[in-house]
């Protein structure tokens, strides 16, 4: 009869077993991602800033703004994210490994912005 503890440590170690993510999860976050940046932005390029004296048109560039920072972010992030094995492999130190991720959020943040 097992004990109970190690049981639970079996169901424990099946439930966090690491899963791969289906294939194509990575290219459609990105691009879900992209259209949701460019959505965003689109709105916020027809703003009209006579239309914003009345509190009841904020709701539509605030939320616009707070969709593209976000979506925007998690844009750069994930690209980051994507490279950081290379990264790992190039650099000769922490420091180094800092400076060249540092300069890849700067890149890749860059290119959202220019979209």
């Amino acid at each position: 009869m097992s004990t109970p503890s190690a049981d639970i440590e079996t169901l424990l170690s099946r439930a966090l077993r690491p899963v791969d993510p289906p294939e194509g999860l990575s290219s459609r976050l990105e691009s879900t991602l992209v259209e949701l940046t460019e959505m965003a932005f689109d709105e916020l390029e027809s703003w009209e800033l006579r239309a914003m004296r009345d509190p009841r048109n904020w709701v539509r560039p605030v939320m616009a703004v707070v969709v593209t920072a976000t979506a925007g972010t998690a844009l750069v992030i994930l690209r980051v994210r994507a490279g950081q094995k290379r990264r790992v492999m190039l650099a000769r130190g922490p420091a180094d490994l800092a400076a060249r991720t540092a300069r890849a959020v700067a890149g890749e943040a860059r290119r959202v912005v220019r979209r």
